[in-house]
Order: structure tokens, then sequence, then C-alpha cells
């Protein structure tokens, strides 16, 4: 056993250096992987339109309760080194909503970015744009859903001049846009009108987003389309 504080430094050395290997081994191989799904190779490398059909078959299975994912350990061991998702979901936080459930899809077949109100930020951009780039996935879909609580939190704040403690009033005026043009060109009901709002205007976002998304939608690489979850039924519908 050595005591010596010398040979102690050098055995750290060692460590730090081999784990550092291997480090730079595992992000070659997935730069590797990375650029074959973002060069179409992968087994998600299908139009939007085909992502699009699945997940409206798989949410007719949902609706339907006759799901076609019923052992979720199948592909399990594919999955350790690599995935291909058919599709990235920008959806809300709320626990009633699981794309992967609504959608009856497997583990790996969905990239889901979740945040209260289902908007763009920085950080939900920096990866759905991974997801774009380096996973390879053809479709975005912004996901809204009936009786969202960041956007009931958003009209009250804003109707009733409520105060909200922490980070709410940042949530609050990232929805704020939509609920203005619900006001403007809404069909009485505000609530509904404004998630939907919400959700047309954040995929719109996403469609001309720089420098990344953007540039892979005009190319007619990636679709993005926007829809609304029903919490009663589960079922999805379109936002034009």
């Amino acid at each position: 056993m050595c005591v010596d504080p010398m040979c102690s430094l050098s055995r750290r050395r060692m460590l730090f250096t081999g784990l550092a290997s291997a480090t730079v081994a595992a992000f070659s191989l997935h730069d590797a992987r990375a650029d074959q799904s973002s060069a179409g190779l992968g087994p998600n490398a299908i139009a939007p339109s085909e992502a699009l059909s699945r997940l409206l078959q798989g949410n007719n299975r949902y609706v339907a309760n006759a799901p076609s994912n019923k052992d979720y350990s199948a592909g399990r061991a594919a999955r350790v080194t690599a995935q291909y998702p058919i599709a990235a979901i920008l959806g809300c936080a709320d626990s009633r909503v699981s794309p992967e459930l609504a959608f009856d899809q497997s583990p790996g077949d969905l990239f889901v970015v979740r945040v209260a109100g289902n908007f763009v930020n920085d950080d939900g951009l920096a990866s759905l744009e991974y997801g774009v780039k380096f996973l390879g996935v053809p479709l975005i879909m912004v996901l809204g859903h009936t009786g969202c609580g960041a956007v009931s939190a958003t009209l009250k704040a804003i109707q009733e001049h409520a105060v909200l403690p922490g980070h709410f009033p940042e949530l609050v005026q990232a929805i704020r846009p939509a609920l203005e043009i619900a006001r403007a060109h809404g069909h009485g009901d505000l609530m509904a009108d404004t998630t939907i709002e919400n959700v047309r205007l954040n995929a719109n976002r996403l469609r001309v987003s720089k420098p990344l998304i953007g540039e892979y939608v005009r190319a007619g690489k990636v679709q993005v389309v926007g829809a609304i979850y029903d919490l009663a039924s589960g079922k999805v519908g379109f936002v034009d």
C-alpha cells in the first residue's frame, strides 16, 4: 500500500485520465450516432406526414382503450445504444397529460419537452433543436390541453390583477400574448380561445425559429403542428 502523497496524486491523475478518455469515447460514439440520425439513416427517417399519421393512429387506439403497447420491456436492449424518436412534443407539465400514453407510443418513440403552459423558452428550444439536429425527428407537435392551469392562472392574474408568487409572473408574461389575441379574435370562451392561441403562437415561433428549426422546416425535413388534448375524452384535435 502506498502512503506517499505523490503516489496518491499519481493515482488520481491516472483515474482522471481514464475517466476523461472514457468520456471522449462516449461523446465520439454519440456524435457518430447523431450524425447518422441527422443524415436520415436511422429508423425514424420517415416523412413528417408518416410520423403524424402514426401519432393519430396511436391516439385513436388510446381513445378506444385498445393500446398496442403492453410490453414495455420490449426493445429495452436496443434503446441502450441509441434513440430514434419519430416526433418531438412540446407539452404542458400537467400530470394528467402523458404524450406516450395519449399517442400509444413505446419508450424511445417520442422526444418530450414539458413546461407548464407548453410555451417556447430558450431551454425548451435548445432541447427541440437537439431533437431535430441530432436525433433526426421529422415532426414537432406543440400540445396544449383543456383545463390548463397555466392558462387559467394567466387569465386570473391579468383579469383580477392577482399577485402571484415566485416565478409565476414570468409564466404569465409568456402566455399573455395568446390571451390578448383571444380577447381580440376569440369566440366567447376566453379560456378555450387562449389555450388555442397559445398553441398556435408557439407552433408559429418554432416554424421560423433561428438558426436551426426554421431551416429544417423550410427545407421540408421537419413539420411543426399544433394540437389540443381533451382531458375528458383523451382525443387530440389539431389547431390550424
